[in-house]
């Protein structure tokens, strides 16, 4: 996982540009559980720089140091002392405090893929909550991914600009997936084009867990919270058939 980002920490703030359906969800929720908040995976802080913005206080733990790099340059041009990132792995990060707001936000639980780690971090978030907080973990509906027909074809996702070196980038993307183990094995592409033409191809290579509901719930149950509600998308529709988010928020029960 951390090799991908290093590799991709350049591009993945123009990449990810559009991502944010999600940030007004962030916003309510972090007004109605008024309080500190962690965001696991916070990387270069598309969310815990939103959520600062605001005036919340907000802690954001990352692995990779490149993620974070381009997370405190921002911060190096907007200041904001309710804001702390941290360098560290989170299944080893012991907190001095608890928080009304625990985030796992856009797909970061997916990097998880033994159980005995999900446990392990779901575990470590319980003794981060609050008894009167809540955990928010945003994935992907898995139901189209697995109905569909397997393909070895190299698929086109976007076209950006890279804003450092002002250069043109198409990305694309080579998908394999393990229903058997629940991975999606993925060859991401990123064709980068100078001004006089010349292309420098990156790969990146990564792995990603899915999960369903119905197992997502009881690691949630085995680690000491109960699942509060279920929704289908960033604007709280109900988690049905066909929707396109699996986003769960969790309360913690009693020790």
């Amino acid at each position: 996982m951390s090799g991908f980002y290093v590799t991709v920490a350049r591009y993945y703030d123009a990449e990810h540009q559009d991502k944010t359906d999600d940030l007004d969800m962030y916003t309510e929720l972090a007004a109605e559980y008024d309080g500190p908040i962690f965001e696991v995976g916070c990387g270069t802080g598309r969310v815990l720089l939103h959520l600062a913005r605001a005036g919340n206080e907000v802690d954001g733990i990352d692995l990779e140091a490149a993620m974070l790099d381009r997370a405190r340059r921002k911060l190096e041009a907007q200041p904001l002392p309710n804001a702390r990132l941290i360098q560290g792995d989170v299944l080893k990060y012991k907190a001095e405090r608890q928080y009304n707001l625990v985030l796992l936000s856009y797909n970061a639980l997916m990097h998880f893929h033994g159980q005995a780690q999900q446990i392990e971090l779901l575990r470590r978030l319980r003794a981060l909550v609050s008894n009167e907080g809540l955990l928010v973990i945003d994935l992907p509906n898995p139901a189209d991914s697995f109905a569909a027909q397997d393909s070895d074809a190299m698929i086109f996702e976007k076209s950006f600009i890279e804003p450092e070196s002002g250069h043109l980038v198409m990305q694309s993307s080579i998908s394999q997936l393990d229903r058997t183990e629940q991975m999606l094995h993925t060859q991401w592409i990123y064709d980068e084009i100078s001004s006089d033409g010349t292309v420098r191809r990156t790969l990146a290579p990564v792995d990603f867990r899915y999960f369903f509901y119905s197992e997502l719930r009881l690691l949630l149950q085995l680690t000491g919270f109960s699942v509060m509600a279920a929704h289908g998308s960033p604007e709280l529709d109900v988690y049905e058939d066909g929707c396109e988010r699996l986003i769960v928020f969790a309360r913690p029960v009693g020790q």
